[in-house]
């Protein structure tokens, strides 16, 4: 349970550290900029504490298509940014695929 733990966790990090990349407007404001070091630091931290326990794979696939899904979200919410049908259907294939691999296979760590 605890490497599912560190893994959202890892995934929250790099989602609050790429979603700053922007106001650190390529890191010449220091706040911005200190947020995207200790974030990507957190989140890599803590990825690879996770790959202790979950394959890979499994762990990159996870991180790739929650992390996807969220950066797309928190575009939409607070940077302005437009999700049109095909990117929400392509949004809702990276879901299934994410629950797909936690629901039936067989390759990660319960």
């Amino acid at each position: 349970m605890q490497q599912w733990i560190f893994l959202s966790i890892a995934i929250i990090s790099e989602v609050i550290a790429t979603s700053c990349l922007k106001a650190s407007e390529g890191f010449t404001r220091f706040w911005p900029s200190v947020v995207v070091v200790i974030g990507y630091l957190l989140a890599f931290y803590l990825l690879s504490l996770t790959l202790k326990t979950i394959p890979v794979g499994i762990a990159y696939a996870i991180w790739s298509g929650v992390g996807i899904v969220l950066i797309a979200i928190v575009g939409w919410l607070f940077l302005g940014q437009k999700l049109d049908v095909p990117a929400i259907i392509g949004l809702a294939f990276i879901i299934t695929g994410v629950m797909v691999i936690n629901i039936f296979s067989q390759t990660t760590a319960h």
